[in-house]
């Protein structure tokens, strides 16, 4: 059964959703993100996927208070991510609450370096995070476009160990426009090694089961359920 992960981008510690990455479009849709991570638990859902958009942008974790207090008033087991750059940095976060560390442009920029965070603390503790612009991994929450393919990168990343993956397309995300389906059936053919996680576009149920019948392990929501075009009942049937 695909694994339903609601996603969770954080500025200035509200919960928000950017079109596209672009940051002069942000919605706010909640100034108490643990509220709303009750709400996913009281929904049957187990995980939570955390953005610190604030982090992205400026390089530095900036909004783990939000992290620590929903680790600690619920049972979700929480992917953060966003300004991660050092070891310190994944000391902070696995301190402050969260299950796993989303890495992204660290892997891009310092590979080495997330490489051996990886054989160090356990494959099981990160998700590699690929942001997709016309098939090259952008980087810097989308703010900087790279020349690496994305396929290559995620290639080059199952055979140094990395066993998880979440893939955003850029033009899907926010966009409730549905899914990047054939991006996905792409990876999954040519990069098996990895459980890919999609992430951006997902607007209704069939969505879900359309990513599911193709091979995804997971997919990340954020709009749909915060606008409620996909309820949070109606994901009971993927809960357990």
């Amino acid at each position: 059964m695909i694994e339903i992960i609601p996603a969770m981008d954080l500025i200035g510690g509200k919960c928000v959703r950017l079109t596209q990455g672009d940051f002069s479009r942000e919605t706010v849709y909640s100034d108490d993100p643990l509220d709303t991570a009750k709400r996913f638990e009281a929904a049957g859902l187990k995980r939570l996927h955390m953005v610190d958009l604030d982090g992205a942008r400026s390089g530095t974790p900036a909004n783990l208070h939000v992290l620590e207090y929903i680790a600690s008033a619920t049972s979700l087991v929480i992917d953060y991510g966003g300004g991660v750059k050092s070891e310190t940095d994944v000391a902070a976060i696995f301190g402050a609450g969260a299950a796993m560390i989303n890495i992204g442009s660290v892997a891009v920029r310092q590979p080495e370096s997330f490489i051996g965070c990886l054989e160090k603390l356990g494959n099981n503790k990160f998700l590699l995070g690929a942001d997709s612009k016309n098939g090259k991994v952008a980087i810097d929450g989308w703010q900087t476009s790279t020349k690496v393919p994305i396929l290559a990168f995620l290639r080059d990343f199952a055979e140094r160990g990395v066993t998880r993956a979440f893939v955003t397309d850029i033009a899907s995300d926010g966009a409730m426009a549905g899914p990047a389906l054939e991006l996905y059936r792409k990876i999954l053919e040519e990069v098996q090694e990895i459980d890919l996680i999609a992430s951006g576009g997902v607007r209704a149920i069939n969505d879900i089961d359309e990513l599911e019948s193709i091979g995804c392990s997971g997919v990340i929501i954020g709009r749909a359920l915060y606008e409620n075009t996909i309820k949070l009942e109606d994901l009971a049937k993927y809960a357990g």
